[in-house]
This record gives structure tokens, sequence and C-alpha cells, in this order.
């Protein structure tokens, strides 16, 4: 095991931020194992063990299904903190077998490839809209203005949101999310916990009124799952349509903003791109790999492991690295270049093991259609002013994107 005193990883370094890349270089050269005493984790940089772990069912999201926080040698959060833990615990991401195989089961039959292919002309046209109303401005934020309304009114229409209600949506969302961030202030809980408040109360209200009056959207599919006797509480009819809505638009909103910014850092590539639509689907792929949106995922140790020799106890917690894990060299050649025409490339963005994102289609969909709205439409794009990134380290986006069709 290497030590890590004096390592470059800086999760709250404006400058490692910045650019985590070197840092994941020097990782993966100290080893396959190092532990990270500023947040009592265990780093893992390398792809194949990232890859591994993934599928490993010694570790799990959760270690509640197994053991209380005193047996397992972990604090229970505070108290105040409950409505926040009760909405993010009931999720299928922070659940492991059985719970997690029920909820997956009954949101996969109404979250189907069916489902996704049917809302492909909407989201192409919506894709269309926001992109035809940057160009009549000659430019703007990319971000609020393309890469953040189109999936949130996606997942929206599936949820059957009605579009009055949809504007809180994403500042819910902000809120939930900043929990995900290496050790979050008070000020960062107090917040999430008044989102999953706010969140929670809407939600039920809007599965009593599609009790009364179901649709062809998903919170009456789950609804119709629950009321045929196949396990879904309400709790986590919640809990699944707010995991559904954060991770359906989060991810894709920095993942069309960081794949952007590196793009127009890199002529020669979108040039190539812009001769050929063809490469759309591998180039989502490569800029997806080349600064994912989620850098880091955890896991709870539930039984002793060895990595590379050294044994990482029971009750200890990973911190696997995407972002270093999508730069390996062993996996990857010339990591830190972005190649639009690579084609090998496993990237591990989206996950992997039972807990590989269930919304990977839809997201590639949408990456797809703004992309491709983007080419056609505004073929001069270009930056207007370097964009700054959120002071964030797991979830890695950036503030806005201000660009001008020229």
């Amino acid at each position: 095991m290497a030590p890590a005193s004096d390592l470059a990883f800086d999760p709250w370094d404006p400058a490692f931020l910045a650019d985590p890349y070197p840092a994941y270089a020097e990782l993966r050269a100290r080893g396959r194992v190092i532990r990270y005493e500023p947040t009592d984790q265990w780093l893992i940089p390398h792809h194949a063990d990232v890859s591994a772990l993934l599928r490993d069912r010694r570790l799990g999201r959760t270690y509640r299904h197994r053991f209380s926080h005193q047996e397992f040698g972990r604090t229970p959060p505070p108290p105040e903190q409950e409505p926040f833990h009760t909405l993010n615990d009931h999720g299928m991401l922070d659940l492991e077998p059985p719970d997690h195989t029920r909820i997956r089961r009954l949101v996969s039959k109404a979250f189907t490839p069916r489902t996704v292919e049917r809302l492909k002309p909407y989201v192409c046209a919506l894709a269309g809209e926001l992109v035809s109303g940057l160009v009549r401005e000659g430019g703007g934020d990319l971000l609020t203005q393309v890469a953040e309304p189109l999936p949130v009114a996606v997942i929206a229409e599936m949820l059957g949101v009605p579009e009055a209600d949809r504007a809180q949506l994403r500042p819910w969302s902000a809120d939930i999310c900043g929990m995900y961030e290496l050790t979050p202030s008070p000020e960062t809980a107090a917040r999430a916990v008044r989102a999953s408040v706010e969140f929670s109360g809407y939600l039920r209200e809007l599965i009593a009124a599609r009790r009364k009056e179901p649709g062809e959207d998903l919170i009456s599919g789950l609804i119709a799952a629950h009321d045929e006797g196949d396990r879904l509480t309400e709790q986590e009819m919640i809990s699944t349509a707010v995991l559904l809505l954060n991770a359906g638009h989060e991810a894709t909103v920095n993942a069309t903003v960081n794949g952007w910014a590196a793009l127009l850092r890199h002529p020669g590539q979108l040039a190539a791109l812009r001769a050929d639509h063809s490469l759309v689907p591998a180039a989502i792929e490569e800029l997806m790999r080349y600064d994912t949106p989620l850098q880091l995922f955890e896991r709870w140790v539930l039984e002793d492991i060895e990595i590379d020799g050294t044994t990482v106890p029971r009750g200890a917690e990973i911190a696997m690295l995407f972002g270093s894990a999508n730069h390996d060299p062993a996996v990857f050649p010339e990591p830190d270049r972005l190649d639009l025409t690579r084609e090998d490339n496993p990237h591990i963005s989206f996950s992997a093991g039972i807990h590989y994102c269930i919304g990977a289609p839809l997201a590639r969909m949408e990456l797809a259609a703004s992309m491709t709205a983007l080419l056609r439409q505004a073929p001069t794009l270009a930056l207007a002013q370097e964009p700054v990134r959120k002071p964030n380290f797991v979830i890695r986006g950036l503030e806005g994107l201000r660009v001008e069709v020229r």
C-alpha cells in the first residue's frame, strides 16, 4: 500500500478540480490501492480494479442489509438529516439485493427500450428547438439554454410531471446532489434536507393524483406495479422517481458541457466531427471517457478483501476513481489525448455490475440529439469566454459554458 501524505490528489484544491488527471496518473504510479486519511477512504485508481470491484459482491452501496451502524463500526447520520437519508436510502442506487433486485426489475418494466425509443422524436424536436433559440440569439450559455432544459424536460415527461411544475425540479436536484460530494458542509446538508422534504411532498401528491387518473407515464407504471402486489412501497416509488430525475439529468447536463468544452478546445477533433456526423456515437463515448461527469463512486467493504497484497478490512469505504480508470494507459492508448475515432473504448462512466446505469440508453440518445442539432445548426459555434469549473469533485461540471455563433 502506498502512503498518501504527499499526494497531488486534493479534491478541495481548485487547481486539482480544474484538471485532476495528472494527479490520477500519480496515484496509478503509486499503486493499486492508496489509503487516503482526509476522507477515511481507500482510493482505487486503476481500470482493471475499478471494473472488477464494481462487480464484487463483497462490496455494497449499503451495509444496512447485513449490519447495524454499530456492528459495522460506523456512526449513524445525525437525526436532523433523516428526511434526506430516508429519501436516498430507499432508491435502488443505494440498495443491495434482494431489495435492489426487486425495485430494479419493477422500474425496468416501466423503463423499457420501447419507452425510450418512443421518446426519440420528442427528444430530437426539443433539442432542435433549444439549439434554434441559441442560434437566434447569436450564442449564450450552452448550459442553461440547451444542456440543462433538454434532459430535465425529458425525464419530467417520462415521469409525468406537468410542465408548469418542472422549474422547481432542477433546484431540488442540485440541493440533494450536494450531499454526494466528499464531506458536505452543514449548510449543504440543510439544503439537501429541505429539498428532500419538498420534493417528497410534491411526489406524494403527484402519486395520489395518478392513482385517481393513471396515464402513460412512469409514475403510473410504478403505481401499477405496486398495486399488482409486486412490492413497491410509496416511499420506494418516491425515492425511485427522485433518483431517476437526479441521475437522469445531472449526468447528462454535465456530460454535455464537459464534452463541448473539450471539443471547443480541440479544434482538429471538432472539425472532423463537423465534417462527418456519423462520428457522433463514437464521439459521445470518447467525451464521456475523456472528462466523465461522475469522478468517484463509493462502496462499503462487507467482507475483508485483498488488493495487491493489501488487506482492506470490513467496515472500510472504497472510493473507485472513475476519472482515473478512464485515463488508465493500460486500457486506453494515449489516454490524455481526445480521439473521437477511438474504437476500443470500455469506459466505465455508466458504472458496471448490478448498479449499471439503467438510463444509459436515454442519456446516449439525449447527448446525440443535442450534439447533432448543434453540429447542424451552429457549425461556427465557438467559446465566448473561458468556462469556470464548479467547486465540486464527485459530480464534475461547469458553472456555465458561454458560446457564440459567429
